[in-house]
């Protein structure tokens, strides 16, 4: 992250920004604390470098290993690059192209460098937030630096994109792994091409790298199998204190779930309760963050009764939990438990994520018990057809699966580092190198920012129910193709006939737009369809009161592009748009229900101890 407060025309000047910049250097530079420094970065620097050749010798026992995926990029790079060859003149006309583009930008350099005006031969895309530093542009070294990187990506990309004779998903894992190569190798993240961290180094007299490598030695010390870059200040929170904090009493719990009943802010709420069904690959407060950002807090101010099912962070002892015994003591019991809190039939059910496709399932399984209690449903980016599910479906096949089983045999569960290196992986543009640049090139700590801490407190995964979830979801798709079974119950989507919210988010990386409404449309009832501004998490987490970004409603229609085309644009959150959706299909309103006042005693104020395990 940057920092707002800087000098925004330190290193400018176009022709004499380096003379600026050395000029900055005599006035701020003290060469005996420079020399000082330059020997505390080399003696920490040595032991960081240890630190991680033991980490690395550990996990290189792993089938998950650096190694291992090194070898993989490099086994995907060789067929694309054989396919290259095998077409000689198309070769040779790419690498006069790059070599063009090359002298093009060395003659406007020159050129710029007389102090004539000239265009650049190549431009940041919008949004790229890694060149937003005006020395990127003004000082001709680091211009130089920016377009020969912008021209080699692109030259290298559209060479792998349009290369002919390679399958469709080796040229995707071709692409995936090439953006992980150049977002490494962008000059934002060198020390010495950076006209931030050169202008830095140079004011500090190189405490910036000092700082930076305690820093980097302090994350490696925190981590567990994978270095996990800090993203935000974690002592700057707490869950119970800061976060998830909307009150309310955990009324029952078992061995995978505790269940939040949370106090009501209106005298009266709509008859039909809602539940909360989170993704357990991470923690539920995402839905109960800042009080001003809870969707949780929202609903319940709108008048709903809510309930939370707080997931276990589970350890070996729940290897064995499958799927099924998510559904059954899961999302089933929590509707059991509301039924009887309140002694009510029906409840609606609100799922996230896989907690969604986990409540598809149940849905499906329920239609074909004859079990009519789940009256609506609301999904927020929710796959259930994972024909077009994203990226991660390049790295699910036997092979790897085989490799997953292997490693969580060994401890039960999956560690929940791994999933969130991962989910950053999709994005290391904005969810790895700015850290790195942040962190250990400009020595600064990581701002404080909530949706960050949640997305640090990670989760463990039993290996039976995340196996299962991989295999049958994302490499067989069985659940759309109605093959798939639970508690001796064959799943049919289409039986699935109660009212359906369907949100998915524009930029999503983790479930794509077109992913979810593909799977939206196999469900026999009515939906209405929702597309969010933003992506899987923002796009979800976009409070009214925020005014950001904006939402999209529009008739069914048959395929996804079809949909947004014809679909009508909102401003603001969808927010509204769901609560009078939902409030419309509950019934009338009656007093609000105190959580202490139903069968169940309250076992422990909200949020609950569950939450609280760290993984």
């Amino acid at each position: 992250m940057r920092d707002d407060g800087r000098d925004g025309k330190a290193g400018a000047g176009g022709p004499t920004g380096g003379d600026k910049i050395e000029g900055e250097a005599q006035d701020t530079m003290n060469f005996d604390e420079f020399a000082r420094n330059m020997v505390r970065l080399f003696d920490q620097g040595a032991k960081v470098a240890s630190s991680l050749a033991e980490r690395n010798a550990s996990s290189g026992k792993s089938p998950y290993s650096v190694a291992s995926e090194v070898g993989e990029a490099a086994k995907t790079f060789g067929s694309v690059a054989q396919a290259m060859v095998s077409n000689p003149s198309k070769l040779a006309a790419a690498q006069s192209e790059l070599f063009n583009s090359y002298a093009n930008l060395w003659g406007r350099s020159v050129r710029k460098f007389l102090g004539e005006e000239v265009e650049p031969v190549a431009e940041p895309d919008p949004g790229d937030n890694r060149f937003n530093d005006p020395g990127w542009s003004e000082n001709q070294y680091f211009d130089f630096w920016k377009q020969a990187y912008l021209i080699t990506s692109r030259w290298a990309e559209d060479v792998t994109k349009n290369t002919e004779g390679v399958d469709d998903k080796t040229r995707r894992k071709a692409m995936f792994y090439l953006g992980q190569v150049l977002s490494a190798v962008s000059p934002s993240n060198n020390p010495f091409t950076n006209p931030e961290v050169v202008r830095t180094t140079l004011a500090t007299n190189a405490e910036n790298l000092v700082q930076g490598m305690a820093l980097l030695a302090e994350d490696i010390g925190q981590s567990k199998d994978l270095l996990r870059v800090s993203q935000t200040d974690l002592s700057a929170f707490e869950v119970g204190r800061d976060l998830a904090i909307t009150p309310g009493k955990v009324i029952f719990q078992n061995e995978l779930i505790q269940l939040i009943q949370y106090e009501p802010t209106t005298e009266e709420v709509s008859k039909t309760p809602l539940i909360i069904a989170p993704p357990w690959i991470n923690k539920y407060y995402i839905l109960d963050l800042k009080p001003e950002k809870s969707l949780v807090k929202y609903a319940v101010d709108q008048g709903f009764t809510v309930f939370m099912i707080s997931w276990v962070n589970p350890d070996s002892t729940l290897a064995q939990k499958t799927f099924e015994d998510y559904m059954r003591d899961g999302i089933l019991k929590a509707v059991e438990i509301v039924n009887r809190q309140l002694g009510l039939h029906n409840v609606n059910l609100m799922g996230y994520c896989v907690g969604g496709t986990l409540l598809a399932s149940t849905l499906a399984y329920c239609a074909a018990k004859g079990d009519d209690r789940i009256a609506t449903a609301t999904f927020l980016t929710a796959q259930v057809d994972f024909t077009e599910a994203g990226d991660l479906l390049m790295f699910i096949d036997d092979a790897q699966l085989k490799s997953l089983e292997e490693m969580m045999a060994e401890r039960g569960y999956l560690d929940g580092s791994r999933m969130a290196a991962v989910f950053n992986m999709l994005r290391p543009k904005d969810l790895i190198w700015p850290y790195v640049v942040n962190n250990y090139l400009l020595g600064k700590k990581p701002f404080p920012f909530d949706l960050l801490f949640w997305n640090a407190d990670s989760t463990r995964m039993p290996a039976a129910n995340h196996v299962f979830y991989l295999r049958e979801f994302y490499h067989e798709n069985r659940l759309s193709k109605g093959e798939m079974e639970l508690g001796g119950v064959k799943l049919d989507l289409s039986k699935i006939k109660i009212p359906v919210y369907e949100l998915f988010t524009r930029e999503d990386h983790i479930a794509p737009a077109s992913s979810v409404y593909r799977g939206s449309r196999l469900y026999g009832g009515d939906v209405r369809h929702v597309m969010a501004g933003s992506g899987h998490i923002a796009g979800v987490v976009n409070p009214p009161a925020k005014k950001k970004y904006q939402y999209w409603t529009g008739a069914p229609r048959e395929t996804f592009e079809a949909w947004v085309d014809s679909a009508t644009e909102h401003p603001g959150s969808w927010w509204p748009d769901w609560a009078v959706w939902l409030e419309n299909l509950s019934g009338e309103k009656v007093p609000a229900r105190d959580p202490s006042s139903g069968p169940f005693p309250p076992i422990e104020d909200a949020p609950g101890s569950y939450v609280k395990s760290q993984g």
